[in-house]
């Protein structure tokens, strides 16, 4: 589960490289070092750290993020990761090692499959399927963006958003969180769901998403690899903002409180990372406490990288 905002519980991650506070795309890069461990269920494992968050717990994309460079280190043919499935089961504790086991279930001439599984505290808190293919000709198609938005550079950052702005259960570690601790920059459209929602209640919005600096790179992982993990760890941030939107809630609201229940994503084409993709994203549904978001990334030249879809808890106050 991805916990929403909560009280603050923020912290330094032991031996993490990323400074306290600062506006840097470490945070990311030290959430995708894995160290590898002997393997106590499955064929290998590594162990990983998540990193600060002032929620009660740890993003969730730390966790979709550190399975898929787990899945990734334990393919040694050079096949692709093209799609992940995954459940959220439990929370994660802030700043402490996740186990991820692997088990190697088929090695095939096209295709291979990887089950990984999370352990904290002895329990599994995170399970996903990830397929990798050696790619084959074929015909080739993707959507395109079909709305018109704002360039990046016209629209705020967080930081400058929030900069004068304050209310609901917003603290200032949550303000400092939004503004520059998630490893990259988010620039809204319409305006962000953080204090309010600005724009009128429709169910799509896009994103901006830019690291704030250059990615590092990151112990086992070629520069592809690592965009790839970029792409699972950034996606998780906005993917249910579009249901908050629709149903006029925002993440500073008293009381509110939501999780990533399950999550599955399609890598379609490799792309860099390092300038801005746009996140165009669409509530699907919303009922019995749960709403359903899709997500599309694309490069500013409309290439179609990767399709996401979470369905989370949306608990109101």
């Amino acid at each position: 589960m991805t916990p929403g905002p909560g009280p603050a519980s923020g912290g330094t991650v032991p031996g993490g490289t990323a400074p306290e506070g600062a506006a840097t795309s470490a945070y990311f890069t030290d959430a995708v070092t894995l160290t590898p461990a002997p393997a106590e269920h499955f064929d290998l494992a590594f162990t990983a750290v998540t990193q600060p968050c002032p929620w009660p717990k740890a993003y969730g994309g730390d966790l979709v993020a550190a399975a898929a460079v787990a899945a990734m280190r334990s393919v040694t043919d050079a096949k692709t990761l093209h799609s992940m499935h995954g459940y959220f089961l439990r929370p994660a504790d802030i700043g402490a090692r996740v186990r991820y086991e692997v088990e190697v279930l088929r090695d095939g001439r096209g295709y291979s499959t990887r089950q990984v599984r999370g352990y904290q505290n002895g329990r599994p808190l995170y399970v996903c399927l990830a397929n990798f293919a050696a790619g084959e000709p074929g015909g080739a198609f993707h959507a395109d963006v079909t709305e018109v938005v704002p360039d990046p550079e016209d629209l705020p950052s967080s930081r400058a958003y929030l900069e004068e702005r304050a209310g609901g259960s917003m603290t200032e570690e949550s303000k400092a969180y939004w503004s520059a601790g998630r490893s990259f920059d988010m620039r809204h459209v319409p305006g962000p769901v953080y204090l309010t929602v600005e724009g009128r209640r429709l169910p799509q919005q896009a994103v901006w998403v830019r690291p704030f600096d250059a990615l590092r790179t990151v112990e086992g992982l070629t520069g592809a690899q690592r965009d790839l993990a970029a792409l699972a760890y950034v996606c998780d941030y906005t993917i249910l903002e579009p249901v908050l939107r629709v149903l006029g809630l925002a993440w500073a609201d008293p009381g509110l409180v939501t999780a990533s229940l399950d999550h599955a994503m399609w890598f379609h084409r490799p792309g860099p990372v390092g300038d801005w993709l746009l996140y165009v994203q669409e509530a699907v549904a919303a009922d019995a406490g749960r709403g359903l978001g899709t997500g599309r990334f694309f490069t500013r030249d409309h290439r179609h990288l990767a399709t996401v879809v979470q369905e989370g808890m949306i608990r109101p106050a």
